[in-house]
């Protein structure tokens, strides 16, 4: 599938196994988080658009670039905050919308409790951030948002994907990048990522995680 890339790095696979460990410490695993975001978004934005302007050095004048277009970065709440940070030291001049989502544990459906995206002037570049892809129901709720809103390209990094979740995103929207550290197969029963890593959202704020 041609809009999926899943980014081959030798860091990655260290860092990701570290990630996966249930023995990984909540103040370690955030620090991996942050790693493997900054991997991601380096790949998902070689192609954001830049133009020219002119610097001062300390002996002349050179060319250079500056970014040029509008980057919304939009965690889905709470394991995307996890990833903000990183994304946010590579652009500094980009805007963060909150999205929030949980996933009902009896139906496994997105359920929407918060969103504050501003009425018209939608962002050129907006980059979904969450670690976990695995039904694609929350990543499609957020995407019929963002494109409410008018964004006009739409990137979704995620740590990890449940092939499930991707082939359901791939469908409703199609021409949605989708950048990932690794594609884990199935899902189970509760609609968990197998292998996966447990409950992102859990393991950033060390909170009770699910039985």
């Amino acid at each position: 599938m041609s809009g999926v890339f899943e980014v081959q790095h030798p860091l990655i696979d260290c860092h990701l196994t570290r990630l996966r460990d249930a023995r990984t410490p909540s103040d370690e695993f955030r620090h991996l988080i942050r790693r493997l975001a900054t991997l991601l978004a380096y790949e998902a934005t070689q192609d954001l658009r830049c133009e020219s302007m002119t610097v001062t050095t300390p002996l002349t004048t050179t060319e250079g670039s500056r970014l040029g277009e509008r980057v919304g970065l939009v965690p889905i709440l709470r394991a995307g905050l996890g990833m903000i940070d990183p994304v946010l030291d590579l652009i500094p001049t980009a805007e963060v919308w909150h999205l929030g989502l949980y996933r009902d544990e009896a139906t496994a459906e997105p359920v929407e409790y918060y969103s504050k995206l501003p009425p018209g002037r939608p962002v050129d570049t907006a980059l979904i951030l969450d670690p976990m892809l695995a039904t694609g129901g929350s990543v499609t709720a957020a995407l019929e948002t963002l494109k409410a809103w008018g964004v006009g390209r739409v990137k979704m990094l995620s740590v990890l994907a449940a092939q499930e979740g991707i082939d359901n995103v791939a469908a409703a929207y199609p021409d949605t990048q989708i950048y990932v550290c690794r594609i884990d197969p199935i899902l189970n029963a509760s609609k968990f990522i197998v292998p996966g890593l447990g409950d992102a959202g859990d393991r950033i704020f060390n909170t009770p995680q699910l039985g």
